[in-house]
């Protein structure tokens, strides 16, 4: 449980929010024991910069033009507030590092872009995890008081465990029907970055991504999630579960497959980038 809420007057900005995680990553102690924030940050009188927007769709995939916010789109409001509280001193895991392994979102009804809502996160809780401490973060968009759509994101913090790392359950599946092929351009991530405003390194140039230890650029994960959804299409009422299995690199091309209400991402050998599923509430 939360204890305190923070109201906000404005989004903050994610550059300087980025660079104090970065600074203060070092000296960060990770630990499911670890005490974390407790405050919930709040965000009222929300309106979306529709241009932006339209960025945002034009680079995902989605159609451009409805007055309603494609599924994905509140993490994309939420994600500086997510940052505040994990680049803070008071979140034990460190920003540099940190992997964004899943996402559920229940969108109860659809959100107009032209709506006013109230943003609100909070971190819910840090758990253990076989590679190190995970925490997972809730958003939450309300409208006329209710929520109208929720978030569950956990991210992973890897360090050395006290006991022995178990070996994983090896995950015996068929892979889905191919659906389509897609050649992903050098620049995705940077389009992304320009339409979202997460400009973490690891995305935006292959010089940048060789310094945190990856060949060439590496796609957002949240734009896999979102381009998948937009081939997929979702229900006005539904429920979505995301896995991020491993990073796509870019340029590359990769397989978009699904099966009613499952999809995935497939690259080169069927290697799995992104699993995930959607159903009607």
């Amino acid at each position: 449980m939360t204890d305190t809420a923070l109201v906000l007057t404005a989004s903050p900005s994610l550059a300087p929010l980025l660079a104090r995680g970065a600074l203060l990553s070092p000296f960060k102690r990770p630990s499911p024991d670890a005490e974390f924030p407790r405050t919930r940050l709040v965000l009222p009188g929300l309106r979306v910069d529709l241009a932006r927007l339209a960025a945002y769709e034009r680079v995902c995939g989605f159609p451009t033009g409805a007055d309603a916010l494609p599924l994905t789109y509140p993490h994309v409001l939420g994600f500086p507030l997510a940052m505040r509280l994990m680049s803070g001193r008071d979140f034990p895991l460190p920003l540099l590092g940190l992997v964004h392994t899943s996402i559920t979102i229940t969108r109860h009804a659809p959100l107009p872009a032209t709506g006013t809502y109230e943003l609100s996160v909070h971190v819910e809780e840090l758990a253990p995890h076989r590679r190190g401490t995970q925490a997972t973060v809730v958003t939450e968009v309300r409208g006329t008081g209710d929520v109208v759509w929720e978030s569950k994101s956990t991210y992973l913090a890897r360090h050395r465990t006290e006991r022995p790392s178990e070996a994983p359950v090896k995950e015996i599946r068929k892979p889905l029907p191919a659906v389509a092929e897609w050649r992903l351009a050098g620049d995705v991530g940077r389009r992304y970055a320009a339409a979202s405003g997460d400009r973490n390194p690891i995305h935006l140039h292959p010089l940048t991504a060789r310094l945190f230890g990856f060949p060439r650029a590496i796609a957002h994960g949240m734009w896999t999630v979102a381009r998948c959804l937009a081939a997929h299409g979702t229900p006005d009422s539904c429920h979505v579960r995301a896995d991020f299995k491993a990073p796509v690199l870019l340029p590359g091309t990769v397989t978009y497959a699904a099966q009613d209400g499952r999809f995935e991402l497939r690259g080169r050998e069927d290697r799995l980038h992104l699993t995930g599923d959607v159903y009607p509430t």
